[in-house]
């Protein structure tokens, strides 16, 4: 029996096969789970397309977590596929490149507000536009890059992860007494299409391998994925407002 048999799950950011979501997706139907998966826009068709490379083909429903319609929508959207949901991966993130790589000091509100809101509001708007799926033992995991230290290059983008990381505890507070549990999993340095967009990037791997204790490969999401599946099973029933760290150890490390 997997660990997560029986489990009906939404994940969200599934677009390339690199993507921590694609991971945590095929991991959680090898476990046992019964996937539905979320995208909208350009990349509807995309996320479609690498959902059919999952063990079991998922489907998608159209969600823009910054579309009112979209979020009202949410609930029976899934509900053709689904009858309840057991978890949600949130893996949302975005700020455009003029607000990242050193552009801290030039930052324009326009710009840090989306990122703001993608980012980390997209959090809250979530989890209330599937609490009419969720009931007691399920579980919402977001993830995050430890956002109590100022990184290289990642900017009004780390603003915005400290703004999820609160965002995560108030819903924890708030959802909890329903049952719902509300963690956070912060990954290391991962190269995925995130990443990637990242003007820099390789400024913040920087030496990451060699100063993590357990060591780190930034080519490899299964970490990362298996502990998201931990935090969306049963097997932590009174964990929530948590930030657990898979980063080789970096986060518990000095100079």
């Amino acid at each position: 029996m997997g660990l997560l048999e029986g489990k009906k799950l939404l994940i969200t950011g599934v677009l390339m096969e690199s993507s921590i979501a694609f991971s945590v997706a095929r991991l959680a139907q090898e476990q046992g789970a019964e996937v539905v998966l979320s995208s909208f826009g350009r990349q509807f068709k995309l996320t479609q397309a690498i959902g059919r490379r999952l063990p079991k083909p998922a489907p998608v429903v159209q969600l823009d977590v910054t579309d009112d319609d979209d979020l009202a929508a949410l609930a029976d959207r899934v509900g053709e596929h689904v009858d309840s949901l057991d978890g949600v991966l949130h893996s949302i993130g975005f700020a455009p490149q003029s607000v990242m790589g050193g552009n801290f000091l030039t930052g324009q509100w326009p710009d840090v507000a989306t990122a703001l809101e993608v980012s980390a509001f997209s959090l809250k708007s979530l989890a209330v536009a599937a609490k009419p799926l969720l009931g007691a033992g399920s579980s919402i995991v977001g993830l995050t890059f430890d956002a109590q230290f100022a990184w290289p290059v990642y900017d009004w983008m780390g603003v915005a992860k400290a703004a999820f990381e609160s965002t995560a505890r108030y819903l924890a507070r708030d959802l909890g007494p329903d049952g719902i549990r509300v963690n956070l999993v912060s990954a290391g340095p991962l190269r995925t299409t995130a990443a990637k967009s990242i003007p820099g990037f390789e400024a913040m791997e920087g030496g990451w391998p060699t100063r993590a204790p357990l060591g780190w490969d930034v080519n490899d999401a299964e970490p990362t994925a298996r502990t998201i599946a931990a935090l969306l099973s049963d097997w932590m029933p009174a964990t929530t407002g948590e930030i657990v760290h898979v980063d080789g150890g970096v986060h518990a490390m000095g100079l």
